[in-house]
């Protein structure tokens, strides 16, 4: 009865129509706020505005700084461990535009562990399913990576491959999908779906990749669109992070959010300076890339990169990379690295 409520929900909020344009004017460099440390700098303002000021703030936790054109906790506030609230609206003028954002205590895992597909392999679920998102919320990996595919509708659901128990995702409505799966274990899901349960934890971060149209590039472009604008319509902007193997994509969601962490998938096609020249925030690399290139880590990092490896499931190459200082390690086997990163504490 509750999975077809959310079901329900993810359905009715996949029926509104996304564009662009419903995309913040406005954003912040960090959303997390990090606990014990009152009086700190959470996130600052991007584009600079030239006039800031709060609205509102039902925690009453919260302060601008003129100056830096910043939200702050206020001197003597301070979020604690224990503290059980974790997500905190507030609304700001700026520049004449009212803009709401939503912070989070920062209570994500930093084990470095990607669930690919999120953690299906030992629990026998689908790969890409709210089950398998679950399965890695509660393992308390750092990310939990999910595909996403456009409808004929133009509505957002996961798929690892174009087609999924039979159907071609493309070439269907959400509304078909969801109704040819809901008596599966585990239905096609809705963007929408996986964030309202990745809203439900502040443990492990939703990792998106954009897939490549097999309709063209404006159509993988639209996607993109759709993507961000999903995440921005539900203020999970600290949430979420982004990675695609199409490098026009990550150009596109930079310029529809100068701050948003994204990773780029396909290693050789460009070079680390072309990255750092349009602010792309990292790379994810398969383990061949790494193999090959024994100071690739070093360099990206160097470079002021953030680095992730996939998809590495033999027990002595997780361990490698993670002693490596890899900062993802995208894994099948989220379990096993787990298990492995105890064994060293």
């Amino acid at each position: 009865m509750m999975r077809n409520i959310i079901l329900m929900i993810g359905v009715l909020m996949g029926a509104l129509t996304i564009r662009a344009g419903e995309i913040s004017k406005y954003v912040l460099d960090n959303y997390l706020i990090a606990v014990e440390q009152p009086g700190i700098v959470i996130g600052r303002i991007y584009p600079k505005p030239s006039s800031i000021r709060l609205l509102c703030d039902t925690s009453s936790l919260f302060r601008i700084d003129t100056k830096e054109k910043s939200i702050c906790l206020k001197e003597n506030k301070a979020l604690v461990k224990k503290q059980a609230t974790y997500r905190y609206g507030v609304t700001l003028l700026i520049d004449g535009y009212e803009c709401r954002f939503e912070l989070l205590k920062d209570g994500f895992s930093k084990n470095r562990i990607v669930a690919h597909r999120g953690a299906w392999k030992q629990k026998g679920v689908l790969q890409n399913s709210l089950r398998s998102f679950q399965n890695a919320v509660e393992l308390g990996c750092q990310g939990s990576e999910l595909d996403v595919w456009l409808t004929t509708d133009n509505k957002v659901v996961l798929s690892h491959d174009p087609q999924l128990y039979g159907m071609e995702i493309e070439n269907s409505t959400s509304l078909q999908l969801f109704q040819q799966t809901i008596h599966e274990k585990d239905p096609i899901p809705s963007l929408q779906e996986i964030l309202l349960e990745a809203k439900m934890q502040n443990t492990t971060h939703p990792i998106i990749e954009i897939k490549d149209s097999q309709k063209g590039l404006e159509r993988t472009l639209q996607l993109a669109d759709s993507v961000v604008s999903i995440v921005h319509r539900m203020k999970m902007q600290g949430d979420v992070e982004y990675i695609s193997f199409n490098y026009e994509v990550l150009k596109r969601i930079r310029e529809l959010d100068s701050t948003a962490r994204i990773l780029y998938l396909w290693e050789g096609k460009k070079q680390l300076e072309d990255l750092i020249k349009d602010r792309i925030s990292g790379i994810d690399y398969s383990y061949y890339a790494y193999r090959q290139d024994k100071n690739l880590i070093g360099k990206a990092k160097m470079s002021g990169l953030l680095t992730n490896v996939w998809t590495v499931n033999n027990a002595e190459e997780l361990l490698l990379y993670y002693q490596q200082g890899v900062d993802y390690i995208t894994t099948d086997e989220p379990e096993l690295l787990l298990k492995i990163i105890n064994s060293l504490n």
